[in-house]
């Protein structure tokens, strides 16, 4: 009976420990709700791919310069601008003048009479230079050197300052084509005159690249391009001309395409000379279209793709370009403004 009692005893302060452990201890917390689901809507707008590219500003192809018998006595400064009817280089001490167009003078232009395209350019720079020379006919060939001719060559002569003998010597002029400027100078002075003298460059500052064929086909003549500067400041361009080139003999890359770009302002590198540059292409581009995140595309297991709406059904979208961290979709419902789930 005794043994029955103290079992009681013991059960009860057992029980009674129990039940102020259990009222001591904290009540357990709630469970937390599951987190919204992050939300984005689909948007209009225009996507784009581009594509940078390693490329050059300079002055274009550069063009050697010969002069004929004599030594050089004077030489051009790198970067002088060639100006019709003035000095750009001295020969046996006597100036050689710039005239400009298609046909540089190939003989001395010593007898009246002589017909020829050379005579058609003395002529045009002659009356260019405000001297009086006559109607040149308009057929280059039949251009004579007339007396009329002759004494605007001794005017101009004696502005010059040299012998007016009325008479030029291929050797006392440099057609060019167009105003170009001195590029890189090759010659000393002292030496012989028939000798690479220096190079004439377009006057324009340009930019020109080289890409494989195979990668030239998005490449378009009057194509709008962007050219990063040395300071990565953008300014718009345009491709001028693409040229395609045979590859080196000795090199196995296969052919190229000459790109050359023109800025649309020339100020826009004018305080520029030489210097690398990128330029940035697009190759792909979509005005207008409805977008969402990559982050909003849920792959199908039967294929294909779909965006989720916020109650959790899922509605099929056929994709378009993609460009970066977005997509073109398209489908039915997928509306402008549409809300729908993101992993992002």
């Amino acid at each position: 009976m005794r043994k029955t009692v103290i079992a009681a005893v013991v059960l009860v302060v057992v029980v009674l420990a129990v039940v102020l452990v259990v009222r001591g201890r904290p009540p357990e917390p709630a469970a937390a709700p599951p987190p919204a689901a992050k939300t984005t809507t689909v948007s209009r707008g225009d996507l784009a791919n581009t594509r940078t590219l390693q490329a050059q500003l300079g002055f274009g192809a550069a063009r050697p310069v010969k002069g004929t018998a004599g030594t050089v006595t004077k030489l051009p400064a790198t970067g002088q601008a060639t100006e019709l009817g003035k000095e750009l280089y001295r020969v046996d001490d006597q100036p050689v003048v710039v005239f400009f167009g298609a046909t540089p003078l190939f003989r001395a232009l010593d007898a009246p009479g002589l017909k020829g395209s050379d005579v058609a350019v003395l002529m045009d720079n002659l009356a260019a230079l405000g001297y009086q020379v006559g109607t040149r006919p308009k057929d280059v060939t039949k251009a004579e050197l007339t007396p009329r001719v002759v004494e605007a060559v001794k005017k101009w002569q004696k502005a010059l300052g040299v012998e007016q003998t009325g008479t030029l010597a291929p050797g006392r002029v440099l057609v060019l084509d167009r105003p170009m400027r001195v590029g890189t100078v090759k010659a000393q002075l002292g030496e012989p005159a028939a000798e690479e003298l220096f190079e004439v460059t377009p006057t324009t500052l340009l930019v020109s690249l080289q890409v494989p064929v195979n990668e030239a086909g998005v490449l378009k003549a009057d194509m709008a391009v962007t050219v990063l500067r040395p300071d990565n400041r953008p300014i718009p361009a345009k491709i001028t001309s693409l040229t395609q080139v045979a590859a080196p003999a000795d090199n196995g890359g296969g052919p190229k395409v000459d790109v050359v770009i023109t800025p649309d302002n020339p100020a826009d590198v004018g305080d520029l000379d030489t210097a690398p540059v990128r330029v940035t292409v697009t190759t792909e581009s979509r005005t207008g279209v409805l977008t969402v995140p990559l982050a909003a595309l849920v792959a199908l297991k039967e294929g294909g793709y779909a965006v989720q709406l916020p109650s959790g059904g899922l509605k099929a979208v056929q994709t378009g370009l993609y460009s970066q961290d977005r997509v073109e979709i398209s489908g039915d419902g997928v509306t402008d403004g549409l809300e729908v789930v993101t992993a992002e």
